[in-house]
């Protein structure tokens, strides 16, 4: 087959719709619950069905199935050791998440690859599918891609422990695995050529403004950190107003000075977040001696991010001296903001142009896969639209006919990258 021919059989490959979305109604169902939301918690028992299904769906294909030390399950097509471009995303799930967050950027990687290797064409480059590990935080997140990226020590793998204490080391080797051997899954920048996601959206902007395909300009960075104020328990009934050390007071204060904070030390993009609070004692009728919250911040701009967090601790000081009490915070984690290359972006935007969908181009508030790879190799997103901008949670959808249309926005691109 001629270059022409054989370039011109790939731009107008088209993935099998149907089978995409078989595939995607057969992983839903993979740790569903009454309420219909899904929890697949990495190496949870329903995660492990999943990968089992999933491991089936790539060697059904024709496809090469391989596991690395993180347990990351990559399908291969062409390999031969070379350097590769990858796609993929996770598939495991908040509590109660929903169908689609990180399943359907693998289910669309692995769709493209199938594609491409029913056409029986050479390709000048390997390509792999991947699904990444706990990229959804029950062990402090985005386990899989920092271990291809080589950014985890045996430190950080011996202290991951869930929120209910249970250990990363414990909880893979109950799955007959090895935590310690995801050191043995770091890559080369030299091995990787590029790294592709497609996601929905998880937020209103796209559906908003009527447009099929999100070309992805960059992705947000974060920190999260667990604040502690500390006061003084005592008796509801027999303490005074203004003898208390209510650790809960700073917490309220704290809560309500954000919108301040952001509009002071924030840009239009900032996101901050107070999603888990826990009083103790815990009595109805005790005062509360200690007040533990979550505090999630984010924007895309690394200065900003700087001068929130700076911020948010003269803040928690000030008002602890102002209600006699203490205050600590823990960094859980903290994320760079990452720019998406240059050259994937114009060839998503090219791509959807060509298949006649519209798009924009915007950033992401949420944190991918794709943020960690970019240490790596240059990547690249894609978003489709979520109904009503819902996500990790049973409400969250995408319209068939748009998953398709970003589905054959990946396939174009993939094939421009290895034709």
């Amino acid at each position: 087959m001629g270059t022409a021919s054989r370039s011109t059989s790939l731009l107008d490959a088209r993935v099998n719709a149907s089978r995409l979305r078989a595939d995607i109604e057969a992983l839903s169902a993979i740790g569903r619950q009454p309420d219909r939301s899904i929890s697949r918690l990495a190496f949870s028992e329903a995660d492990m069905e999943a990968r089992a299904w999933l491991r089936g769906r790539i060697e059904d294909a024709g496809l090469t199935a391989h596991q690395d030390g993180a347990a990351n399950l990559h399908a291969r097509l062409g390999w031969d050791g070379s350097p590769s471009y990858m796609i993929g995303s996770h598939i495991d799930t908040v509590p109660s998440g929903g169908p689609l967050d990180g399943a359907l950027g693998v289910l669309v990687g692995l769709e493209c690859l199938r594609r491409l290797h029913e056409l029986d064409l050479p390709l000048r480059h390997p390509l792999e599918c991947v699904a990444f590990s706990d990229e959804e935080g029950r062990f402090g997140g985005l386990l899989g891609s920092q271990a291809i990226a080589g950014q985890l020590s045996p430190a950080d793998l011996h202290k991951a422990r869930d929120l209910e204490g249970v250990s990363l080391i414990d909880a893979m080797a109950s799955r007959g695995l090895d935590a310690m051997a995801a050191l043995d899954a770091r890559r080369s920048a030299e091995s990787l050529l590029a790294y592709l996601e497609l996601h929905i959206e998880q937020g209103p902007v796209l559906e908003a403004r009527a447009a099929t395909i999100g070309v992805v300009e960059g992705i947000t960075g974060l920190f999260k950190w667990e604040i502690r104020m500390i006061g003084t328990p005592n008796h509801a009934g027999t303490t005074p107003m203004d003898l208390r050390h209510d650790a809960f007071t700073g917490v309220v204060e704290f809560a309500a000075a954000i919108p301040r904070l952001l509009d002071e030390n924030g840009s239009a993009r900032s996101r901050a977040t107070i999603g888990r609070v826990e009083l103790q004692p815990g009595s109805a009728n005790t005062v509360p001696g200690r007040a533990i919250c979550s505090l999630d911040v984010r924007d895309p701009n690394p200065e900003v991010l700087a001068n929130l967090a700076e911020a948010m601790r003269r803040s928690l000081s000030a008002l602890a001296r102002r209600h006699g009490l203490m205050f600590e915070f823990e960094i859980l984690s903290e994320v760079e903001p990452v720019a998406c290359d240059a050259g994937l972006i114009e060839r998503i935007d090219r791509a959807a142009e060509a298949l006649g969908h519209e798009r924009m181009r915007l950033p992401s508030g949420a944190v991918h896969d794709a943020q960690v790879m970019a240490k790596l190799t240059r990547v690249g997103m894609i978003f489709v639209p979520s109904l009503q901008g819902m996500s990790h949670s049973a409400a969250e959808w995408t319209a068939w006919e748009d998953i398709e249309a970003g589905a054959n926005v990946a396939l174009r691109v993939l094939g421009e990258l290895v034709g």
